[in-house]
């Protein structure tokens, strides 16, 4: 029997460090740092997540064929760093300061500590950033001829691009070049509305629906948008380039106020901001998707890098039927960057076979119902154990109306979003849940909206959509007719961000949905993150179970364990002020 070929991807040292292990191409784990460490957004070397990737296959570095990370460091470095850096001296001293001194103490040595840290004396490859984030989207599609564009806020010198993949080739056709960066003007409106940079831009996309885009003529003065779907931000207005703000007093002047202190009362004015920056990002996204049409002649789209995160800009490419069919990587920050350089090793060097069409993202870590119940025993903490077959039904009645229930399952998801493994779950059609889970469990701001999951074969029922959307990525309004039903994942817009779900991507899961749905004839709940605010999405047991104590959460439910709130000692329950402090609000 031929032995397996294994490939480790990696990224880090910017924002969500991941690794992915490849089995012959098929992927078989994937994690961002930030589950291990609790930090969120953690940039650090993914030595925790790499770990658990060999763990899970049963093997160690010496295994290993090869390690692919996501960039070239090299070429960021001594190309784009030190040219940009000239570019604006003296300004930029500050700036350049900073950076010679994180990259001299970890990034200019990637080779070196990849080998320190495993034990590892095999090839290292360096696709460019943005091949990562198209591989990472076009090998996982399942379509045999694509169209592709990434974008994000920069990788080595680009910013944007529009490539092409067939078979096993991928190929960029054309890119758009740093300081230009559809990326980093959302990160610095962003930034101007008082939000944290590489962390918060999804806050500005929910606050968008509150405004009206009143702004759009001074933002055509940030950004020349062209039909062929180039663009050039006008660098006035930005100081990235050589500061350590992101923007200064001319956007002030063009907008007629001062950039918003964090956690300062938000004004309509902001509200409008953030509308018009959405229509300006729609705008920029559709002129992408035609481009790449024209230049292709694909009818299928791929899209990866942090503004495929955008399930707005996502929603609004589908309706407009430029392709017949997208497909949007689920991890399309920095974290499925590990993922595709993986994919362009084994495609590139390894001459690999393609693989179909990634169907879920349950790709991490897993605790066994033994290892649940031994936790919750030697912590002391009263269960009830449900049998398996009966655990749909149970959870169902308890989350009908105003319970809010914390929802531990199987394999950790993989990316940004929890999609029913590690989810905060509550009844849709309750009204006041959307305040409560906002506010008393995710300690977070109240405009912010809420998820729905719904059984991928009421999709058309309930929304304005025609097809599955797994991932949570596609933004489409509510039937006007189910918005009083399900007001709690309705937002103030009559749109939802969607997440279908079918029986061969989560039975478990699917099987809630049917249950609660025989008992009240709706097949949609609300889904969110299990997490609070400023703290990554649960991994463990011991993480689900401290979110819970000190939330406002009803009952947890970790595998067949059902943990009841009011059945606790007291002295289990601690403030949820107390919890927060543990952790940096954005």
């Amino acid at each position: 029997m031929e032995k397996p070929r294994y490939i480790l991807g990696l990224s880090c040292f910017y924002h969500d460090s991941a690794a992915v292990l490849l089995k012959d191409g098929e992927i078989i784990f994937a994690a961002q740092e930030e589950r291990y460490t609790r930090k969120k957004h953690d940039e650090s070397f993914p030595k925790h997540a790499i770990e658990h990737a060999l763990k899970h296959a049963g093997i160690t570095a010496h295994d290993l064929d090869a390690v692919a990370f996501y960039e070239k460091p090299m070429l960021k470095f001594f190309d784009r760093i030190l040219q940009t850096t000239m570019k604006v001296w003296p300004r930029g001293f500050l700036q350049y300061q900073m950076a010679m001194q994180d990259w001299m103490h970890k990034k200019l040595w990637i080779p070196q500590i990849i080998q320190r840290e495993l034990g590892y004396k095999g090839k290292i490859f360096y696709p460019a950033h943005h091949e990562s984030h198209a591989a990472s989207a076009y090998f996982c599609s399942g379509f045999p001829d694509v169209a592709i564009v990434t974008a994000d806020g920069v990788g080595e010198w680009a910013t944007t691009t529009i490539g092409h993949g067939s078979g096993k080739d991928l190929k960029l056709l054309r890119e758009i070049r740093y300081p230009h960066s559809l990326g980093l003007l959302y990160s610095a409106i962003t930034y101007y509305l008082g939000f944290k940079v590489n962390s918060a831009e999804y806050k500005v996309m929910g606050l968008a629906p509150y405004g009206e885009p009143k702004y759009v003529e001074q933002m055509r003065k940030l950004i020349d948008l062209k039909p062929d779907g180039s663009f050039a931000l006008n660098m006035k207005y930005f100081t990235y380039e050589y500061g350590l703000r992101m923007t200064g007093k001319h956007i002030e002047t063009l907008f007629g106020q001062q950039t918003r202190k964090p956690e300062s009362p938000l004004e309509q004015f902001h509200k409008d901001i953030a509308r018009s920056l959405q229509e300006i990002t729609d705008e920029a996204m559709l002129n992408l998707a035609r481009a790449a049409k024209e230049l292709t002649g694909s009818k299928y789209l791929c899209l990866a890098g942090g503004v495929a995160l955008n399930c707005v800009s996502n929603g609004k490419i589908l309706r407009e039927g430029i392709f017949k069919d997208i497909f949007i990587q689920p991890a399309s920050g920095d974290a499925g960057g590990a993922l595709g350089a993986a994919l362009m090793v084994w495609h590139k060097e390894m001459k690999g076979a393609r693989l179909p069409r990634m169907e879920h993202v349950y790709l991490g870590n897993a605790y066994g119902q033994t290892e649940i119940e031994q936790f919750l025993q030697n912590e002391k903490v009263p269960y009830d154990k449900v049998p398996l077959h009966d655990l749909p039904k149970r959870v169902a009645e308890l989350l009908e109306g105003e319970n809010v229930l914390g929802w531990f399952q199987g394999r950790m998801e993989f990316g940004p979003r929890s999609l029913g493994n590690r989810s905060i779950i509550a009844d849709a059609r309750n009204p006041n849940n959307w305040k409560k889970v906002n506010l008393k469990i995710k300690f977070r701001e109240s405009f912010r909206p809420f998820a729905p999951t719904i059984l991928e074969e009421r999709t058309k029922d309930y929304f304005q959509l025609d097809r599955a959307s797994p991932f949570m990525l596609l933004v489409a309004d509510t039937q006007p007719d189910k918005r009083k039903e399900i007001p709690a994942v309705t937002h103030v817009d009559g749109s939802a961000r969607i997440q279908t779900i079918n029986r061969n991507q989560s039975a478990l899961y699917y099987d809630l949905l049917k249950a609660f749905e025989a008992r009240t004839g709706c097949p949609v709940i609300i889904n969110t993150s299990f997490n609070v605010r400023g703290e990554p999405i649960v991994e463990s047991p011991k993480d689900a179970l401290n979110c819970f104590l000190h939330t406002h959460m009803d009952f947890l439910i970790l595998g067949q364990c059902v943990i009841d709130k009011e059945k606790l000692p007291a002295e289990w329950k601690r403030s949820s002020e107390e919890y927060l402090k543990q952790f940096v609000l954005d």
